[in-house]
């Protein structure tokens, strides 16, 4: 009787020990970086076609480092004014690795800043007289003053 009562009390412990419950498993979430940077490159996307203004950082009009500063402000996520400060500002990242929401950095004829899509596309304010774009990396005026990519803190 007492063996049939250690079995039964065992076999009760080991229940607690079976694979857990499907609502148990933690889901995988993306990384962070992922998502910010999907977030930051869809809201960019969505302002295609705003006017340039030069020193713009609403709606109204951008010029190329308001539109950065807008679109990661509306995402809880303050940055530096200038491209030249936001270059500083973000983790470098080589050509090859760059992931939607990534800051490009151009050179020529001075510092200009645009927020990558994918595709090798991405998103900027190019000048007076004309609208927040999409444009491709590979373009010759593009390629020539490339001086790099930059990821968000916290992205």
């Amino acid at each position: 009787m007492r063996l049939v009562a250690v079995l039964g009390l065992a076999l009760a412990l080991c229940g607690c020990a079976a694979a857990p419950r499907r609502a148990d498993v933690p889901r995988a979430e993306p990384p962070r970086a992922e998502v910010l940077g999907a977030r930051a490159a869809a809201l960019a996307d969505r302002l295609v076609g705003t006017p340039y203004r030069p020193g713009g950082t609403t709606p109204d009009g951008f010029d190329c480092s308001g539109l950065v500063v807008y679109v990661y402000g509306e995402l809880g996520v303050a940055l530096p004014r200038t491209a030249a400060e936001q270059r500083s500002f973000a983790a470098r990242v080589p050509v090859a690795a760059l992931a939607p929401g990534d800051l490009v950095f151009f050179s020529s004829p001075e510092d200009h800043v645009g927020i990558y899509v994918g595709g090798g596309e991405f998103v900027h304010a190019p000048g007076t007289g004309r609208r927040v774009e999409r444009a491709r990396l590979d373009a010759p005026y593009f390629i020539l003053g490339y001086a790099g990519g930059g990821r968000v803190a916290g992205q």
